[in-house]
């Protein structure tokens, strides 16, 4: 059984005093393909560590996360776009807008959304979204660029079924992470009716750990209970859902 994780910070601190035993760990379990989101320009030495490291199994993404835009903005915009000019990355993620945890920087946060995707395009890239409490405004802005050659992942899916097929009429598949195992996530509730071919593997390591780990640090190798979870709620075997889950991130990936 060969299962992807779309979303993990393997550079994390979180990780530094266990890091290949926790990959050996996620590996063992099945989990064989890491796909690592960029947060800013302070993370990108470690991402490529991670790579040389784990040459077979880490695939790099480039990106400003939403939380990260600050007054130097524009200066980190500028980084991504050099480094997508210099070398092979996977998509432009994760981007998006975060109006959890401060609304200061909404218009920056839209700018570089915006820019990131129409660099995203002109490498013919998957975008990797972030979205906290800012469905609106996200599909405001995937509405303006909705093309055919605009597609990706809903990273950390928590909307309504009627968001998720927005979400999906945008080219966008949804990254089904722990949320999903607990009591309170609701998206259980509703996933049955989305087709599992629009469905990819998470963790957001570390994370948003599963029952029965919530609360704990997440790691890759927890995502055979997402894969478990799954398979219960769609009434089909675990390898089921770890193939199909697999073969759609090899699609928004191109590998």
């Amino acid at each position: 059984m060969i299962i992807t994780d779309t979303h993990t910070h393997l550079y994390s601190e979180e990780f530094d005093l266990d890091r290949d035993e926790m990959m050996q760990r996620a590996i063992q379990n099945g989990v064989t393909r890491f796909f690592i989101p960029a947060i800013d320009s302070t993370c990108t030495e470690a991402m490529y560590q991670l790579e040389k490291e784990y040459p077979d199994n880490v695939f790099l993404m480039m990106g400003l996360h939403p939380t990260y835009v600050k007054e130097n903005y524009l200066e980190e915009l500028q980084l991504v776009e050099n480094e997508l000019a210099k070398r092979k990355f996977y998509a432009v993620g994760e981007i998006g807008i975060d109006l959890y945890w401060d609304k200061t920087h909404l218009k920056e946060q839209q700018i570089a959304f915006k820019r990131q995707i129409q660099l995203a395009k002109m490498y013919k890239l998957p975008i990797v979204i972030h979205c906290r409490e800012a469905f609106g405004e996200i599909f405001e802005i995937l509405e303006e660029e909705k093309s055919e050659d605009l597609f990706g992942i809903f990273h950390c899916f928590s909307g309504t079924y009627e968001q998720a097929l927005q979400a999906i009429s945008y080219n966008m598949k949804l990254g089904i992470g722990g949320v999903v195992t607990f009591k309170n996530g609701k998206i259980d509730q509703f996933l049955n009716q989305v087709d599992l071919k629009h469905i990819v593997l998470e963790t957001d390591s570390p994370y948003l750990a599963p029952i029965p780990y919530r609360g704990k640090r997440n790691e890759s190798s927890y995502l055979i209970n997402v894969v478990h979870k799954l398979a219960e709620i769609y009434d089909r075997t675990p390898e089921e859902i770890a193939r199909i889950t697999t073969e759609n991130s090899k699609a928004v990936f191109n590998i």
